[in-house]
């Protein structure tokens, strides 16, 4: 369960359905406060006692502990008995909580209000979703408490800049008259805050309300100087002097970005006036935009999904096919990772997919049912089934004797997400790659170039040629800087990541020590870049699985260090992981109860990686047979790196790992017979 805390309001905490979790009493909840306010550090228990009672009762560190105990039992309701917490911690003198950067909303706020690359309007669409978060005063149920003061002393001054911050961004898209009101209410709840009264000031004049700017900024003159005691600043003076000679530096810009908002805000009020409400052509050109939005960050990605699934019951719901093909195709946004951010939404539009394949008419375009084809293909990733690689089968058939490029580089997707039905295919995902950067640069079709240059990145990597996975890995970057693309950016930090862990050479020393330190970092850094980016498939699990393979590669303790919810939950990778982690307790029995249980690796692009780690437990426990089923899959890909055509992470040559299973297997007897299709 993903639990996600609350402090910019009174102290709570989410469950991953959104509900609040009971935390008890308060000193309950003044624990979780105070553990939140450390950020993830150890706050020894004799702190935690001073800050909890003014003059602390005898028995007061068994009731922290006893706190600590309900806390876990809230937080963690599925641990199983005697299991160590992942969440709120015990370490050394105390205790931490290790929650993640993206489930705190304060951190949260930080996070969106750090400078960044962002066009206007994505600034704005940043800060009202930054100052949304805010239920109340932050830590609102302690504002007596002198352990809270400084941090909420602090979040409040992060939140008037923000405030002031939007109030800036307003009128740089001169949209002077919206920052009016909040400025208003903001000033006069904190009249000391010059900005906001400058900034007011000249939303007015812009607005052109030249009599209530001056009266503005006399009414700023006036409280600043008796009730604070202080001279308005060179700013406030300045602006006064300007709005009385009109100065020119005052209008509002007029730069790129400004005319490009102003040209958006004129069409799409165009548009609206018009196309008729319940216009199919609506349905069509939400599509678009929703294509469009995917591909600007984390909440655009995850706005798309939500939407998506919308927009095509109601297309389904007009009983038009052709249409419903048309709003179910239109969505061909490039797919990296071969594993689904939301399975259910996927299955749904498979089902709706395939329904509107069934009911489409004989003399409809070949392209539409080509583009459902793709779908079927791209939203049954990591299934396994045949029918997804029928699917994309043919649509690629269709594309290519249509001669229709954009629709070819949609099947080539879908070819590529059906491409790890067995081990051993980089190659043929490094040749779908570049047919991709080749026919997308010929096209201008952007995001397929970049799609085309990550392909090519994992399966460079694959086969162990680092100087070409790095320069597909900086054309990739290039293009997404020239285009506003922020995920590349994600998949690249990755590759660097596993560029390290893959350098790390045996046998051990210093160096390979201190190289497998900086890749640890790495991953870590990496894994900070998925918060909030919309990705909880590739999310999920990962971090720690990269810790483990790059500790196994090295021999070292399979535990992957700290005690927090992203290092220890290895999510869909739990089945293959836990072998080894029970290896690392000591307790080789359960190890091979766990073996004798594991499924097959789902058909993606950890397909290998996850074989390796099996193959590890197997040999240390002597399960022949998980041995044989290991070699067996693995086989196909004995020229390769274990895991690296993920782009992510590796564990090394696939024949290393084939030496060591011929080794442990010997001549013991013939092999039992394969369990693989």
């Amino acid at each position: 369960m993903r639990v996600a805390f609350g402090v910019l309001g009174p102290v709570t905490a989410w469950d991953g359905a959104g509900n609040a979790i009971p935390l008890k009493g308060p000193r309950h909840r003044a624990v979780l406060a105070r553990l939140i306010v450390a950020r993830r550090r150890v706050v020894p228990v004799p702190v935690l006692v001073g800050d909890l009672w003014a003059q602390p009762p005898e028995g007061a560190v068994p009731a922290v502990r006893t706190f600590v105990a309900a806390l876990r039992r809230a937080l963690e309701p599925d641990r199983p008995p005697r299991a160590p917490a992942r969440l709120l911690v015990t370490e050394g003198p105390g205790y931490a909580l290790r929650a993640d950067r993206g489930t705190v909303d304060a951190w949260r706020f930080e996070q969106a209000l750090a400078p960044g690359a962002r066009a206007p309007g994505q600034v704005l669409g940043v800060l009202d979703e930054a100052l949304a978060l805010w239920r109340g005063p932050a830590y609102a149920d302690f504002a007596g408490e002198g352990w809270a003061g400084a941090e909420r002393s602090r979040l409040g001054e992060l939140r008037l800049h923000a405030v002031e911050r939007r109030a800036e961004t307003l009128l740089g898209l001169g949209r002077d008259a919206e920052a009016v009101p909040d400025l208003d209410a903001h000033v006069a709840e904190h009249p000391w805050r010059e900005d906001a009264w400058r900034l007011l000031a000249l939303a007015l004049y812009r607005t052109g309300r030249q009599g209530d700017a001056l009266a503005v900024l006399r009414r700023a003159r006036t409280l600043l100087v008796e009730q604070l005691g202080v001279d308005p600043g060179p700013r406030l003076l300045r602006l006064e002097t300007d709005i009385l000679a009109h100065a020119g530096h005052l209008d509002a810009p007029h730069g790129p970005e400004d005319r490009a908002e102003r040209v958006w805000t004129r069409t799409a009020a165009a548009y609206d006036r018009a196309v008729a409400p319940g216009a199919r052509a609506r349905l069509e050109s939400t599509v678009g935009l929703l294509r469009n939005l995917a591909v600007t960050g984390g909440g655009g990605l995850a706005a798309a999904r939500e939407h998506r699934e919308a927009a095509i019951a109601a297309a389904e719901e007009l009983g038009d096919a052709v249409l419903t093909a048309r709003v179910i195709g239109a969505y061909d946004v490039p797919a990296i990772w071969t594993r689904s951010d939301d399975p259910r939404l996927a299955s749904r539009v498979v089902a709706a997919a395939e329904r509107t394949l069934a009911a489409l008419p004989p003399d409809a375009h070949p392209a539409a049912r080509a583009r459902l084809l793709a779908t079927i293909a791209l939203e049954s990733r990591g299934t396994g089934g045949a029918r997804g690689a029928r699917a994309a089968g043919e649509a690629e058939e269709i594309a290519r004797r249509l001669g229709d490029q954009g629709l070819l580089a949609f099947a080539l997707n879908g070819v590529f997400m059906q491409s790890c039905h067995r081990a051993g295919l980089a190659p043929r995902r490094d040749a779908v790659g570049a047919e991709l950067v080749a026919l997308a640069g010929r096209n201008g079709l952007v995001t397929y170039e970049v799609l085309g240059h990550l392909i090519r990145l994992q399966a460079r990597a694959a086969l162990a040629d680092f100087p070409g996975a790095d320069r597909h890995a900086g054309a990739a970057e290039r293009l997404a800087e020239r285009h506003e693309l922020p995920l590349v950016g994600v998949f690249t930090a990755w590759y660097g990541a596993l560029r390290l862990a893959a350098t790390c050479r045996t046998p051990a020393s210093a160096e390979v020590a201190e190289a497998a330190e900086a890749a640890e970092a790495a991953y870590r850094d990496a894994a900070a870049l998925l918060d909030g980016a919309g990705m909880p498939g590739l999310e999920r699990g990962l971090l720690p699985l990269a810790l483990l393979c790059l500790r196994v590669r090295h021999g070292r303790p399979a535990r992957v260090g700290r005690d927090t919810g992203r290092d220890t939950d290895f999510g869909p990778y739990e089945p293959w992981a836990r072998p080894l982690l029970l290896l690392a307790e000591d307790r080789a029995a359960c190890a091979a109860a766990a073996l004798r249980a594991l499924p097959d690796p789902p058909h993606d692009l950890l397909f290998e990686a996850l074989w390796a780690l099996a193959a590890r437990a197997a040999i240390a426990v002597g399960d022949r047979r998980t041995m044989i089923r290991a070699q067996q899959a693995l086989a196909p890909a004995a020229g390769e790196l274990a895991g690296a055509g993920s782009g992510v992470l590796t564990l090394g040559p696939v024949a290393d790992h084939l030496d060591a299973l011929a080794a442990a297997l010997g001549d013991t007897g013939p092999a039992p017979p394969s369990t693989q299709g």
